[in-house]
């Protein structure tokens, strides 16, 4: 039974039981006037099919969410499941020996578009609100363009990669009396 909801679980709880929830890996990319950036995003949802929506959840006090503001475009990157290397470099992990988070980074797209990553499916967005929530920027894009990657994601749990895996679904039918 949940209690009542005066009060807020505590901050490592709410860590806890979301480690448990399994979602796509993506890289938020973004390129115009303030330049190019990129980070690896974990939150990333469907908003509306009409107009189509998206929205990812940045960290309030990031390049990546500075940069996101002042271009006025982003692209969702969905990484395919072969590409922890990717997102381990997006997510900062390779930053102490390369300078450039794109660098060797297959990617489609000119100067002062938003990167699209090679092989993965990509969502490019005209932003059109932000939302403050507590130490996060909720970005809210109109989805200009959809490059179908036709691959499996990559999914994060626990701190940890995975697969995706496909299991059938066998409906059985019950018969009317």
């Amino acid at each position: 039974m949940f209690k009542e909801f005066d009060s807020l679980v505590p901050p490592q709880h709410f860590i806890n039981a979301m480690r448990g929830v399994a979602s796509s890996v993506t890289v938020v990319t973004t390129d115009g006037p303030v330049g190019r950036y990129g980070a690896t995003v974990s939150a990333f949802s469907s908003v509306s099919a009409d107009p189509p929506t998206v929205l990812v959840c940045l960290y309030a006090g990031s390049r990546i969410a500075s940069a996101v503001k002042e271009n006025g475009r982003f692209c969702v990157n969905v990484l395919p499941e072969k590409a922890q290397e990717i997102a381990d470099r997006f997510a900062g992990r390779h930053d102490g020996w390369i300078d450039d988070r794109f660098s060797g980074i297959d990617c489609i797209g000119a100067c002062d578009i938003p990167p699209i990553i090679y092989g993965a499916s990509s969502f490019l967005c005209s932003l059109q609100q932000t939302v403050k929530s507590g130490t996060h920027l909720i970005v809210i894009g109109h989805v200009q363009d959809i490059l179908d990657g036709c691959a499996s994601p990559l999914i994060w749990r626990d701190g940890s990669y995975h697969k995706a895996v496909r299991q059938d679904l066998h409906v059985s039918r019950v018969a009317e009396s």
